[in-house]
């Protein structure tokens, strides 16, 4: 049968490069798997074009970045898709209808990039308004049609651009934050686990609140009626806010961001717990050691820090890192208590992330049973070709005597 000539730009994998990855569900083509040559190279960021393997049999619609080592993203295995308003439509109702299974009311990660069928793409739902980081060229070149299909599918009527983030700097991106649609002039309140949250998000950090931690907060929270409750590294008040929110007799929030405690108290306020919040800001690593100096007790001690090993290159400078925490956290467990450690890089795997606390554990001098290992939630769901759509990783430890 006579193949069609495309209508788009073609790029074509170098004979030795297998496709069938790519035919399997694998999203990505890198750089030295494709080839380059003088058009290839001159190809606009986020152009669309025709994939082929070796022997110029199509593989579908991709989005090339001839800048970034993940030079093709795979958008539709249809090889003529159209990228229009009408194919975000798509993509972002059937989105819709899982997040619309998995909660009561509108707060959650509504598309989780490749994950969702919309590589490079991350939307955060906030009620009536929406973050979108475009943390890839193709979605930098196809904002406004997104943004129009964002309105016409959910309905919110102010959308952020959050142009924060190493991802958007390897894209060859700016970072450049603002309103694409409506207004925001205040934190908006977000109902989770029982307390709320208040989430900046024109000035907060990613997307102003870190819904991948929900089912984690929620173990968290089964722990601490009537304990004394530790979190480090807490941002808005994650843990802290959900243990209160449960009967916790107190919570500490330690964090380097005064902001964002500032924000951890304003939501305990709105949740009536203002009473039993105190925050604390500092460097944690100083902190930990200054409270065991204190001779500091809490039942439930929380440790959620940023991601020390963002990429293969920082995992064993990391990993030392998370080890640290652990080392640092575990004195501060009463006898009894429970010691949380979470970790959201994906170079560092479950199995290297788990060694590492095991090891701070071990070199504090205690003894622990591991009971409980907890993902992202359902609204961060994993593309099982791709590992780096599973990052989050929660150890929750009881520590003895």
């Amino acid at each position: 049968m006579e193949q069609t000539e495309p209508t788009r730009p073609v790029v074509r994998l170098l004979p030795k490069t297998d496709p069938r990855p790519l035919r399997r569900g694998s999203p990505w083509v890198f750089a030295n798997e494709l080839v380059v040559d003088r058009r290839t190279g001159k190809l606009a960021p986020g152009t669309i074009a025709q994939l082929q393997d070796g022997e110029r049999r199509p593989l579908g619609t991709v989005a090339v970045n001839p800048g970034s080592k993940i030079i093709c993203r795979m958008l539709d295995r249809d090889p003529e898709a159209e990228i229009d308003t009408a194919w975000f439509v798509t993509r972002l109702t059937r989105a819709l209808a899982l997040r619309d299974r998995l909660f009561d009311t509108p707060h959650y990660r509504l598309i989780h990039a490749e994950a969702d069928g919309l590589p490079g793409i991350v939307i955060d739902r906030f009620g009536d308004a929406a973050v979108i980081q475009p943390n890839a060229a193709w979605a930098e070149v196809h904002l406004e049609q997104l943004t129009q299909a964002l309105v016409d599918v959910t309905g919110v009527s102010a959308v952020v651009k959050n142009a924060t983030g190493r991802a958007r700097t390897l894209e060859g991106l700016d970072e450049e934050t603002g309103l694409l649609r409506g207004a925001i002039d205040a934190p908006i309140p977000v109902p989770m686990n029982g307390a709320t949250y208040m989430a900046d998000l024109l000035g907060g950090q990613k997307t102003g609140l870190f819904f991948d931690q929900r089912p984690n907060h929620a173990f968290a929270a089964r722990l601490a009626h009537g304990a004394r409750v530790l979190d480090v590294f807490s941002h808005v008040g994650g843990f802290a806010l959900a243990a209160l929110a449960a009967g916790a007799q107190s919570a500490l929030a330690v964090d380097g961001s005064a902001p964002a405690l500032d924000l951890a108290e304003q939501g305990a306020a709105s949740s009536g717990m203002a009473d039993r919040l105190t925050t604390r800001k500092g460097d944690a690593f100083e902190v930990l050691t200054a409270l065991a100096e204190e001779g500091a007790q809490f039942d439930v001690v929380i440790c959620d820090p940023p991601a020390f090993a963002p990429n293969k290159q920082a995992l064993e400078a990391g990993l030392r890192a998370y080890e640290r925490v652990a080392r640092l956290a575990t004195p501060l467990v009463a006898p009894g208590g429970f010691l949380g450690l979470c970790s959201c890089s994906h170079a560092a795997d479950l199995a290297r992330f788990r060694g590492a606390c095991n090891s701070g554990i071990g070199r504090a001098g205690r003894a622990a049973q591991l009971v409980h290992t907890g993902s992202a939630g359902a609204d961060h769901p994993q593309l099982p070709q791709l590992a780096e759509s599973g990052y989050l990783k929660a150890l929750f430890y009881r520590l003895d005597g």
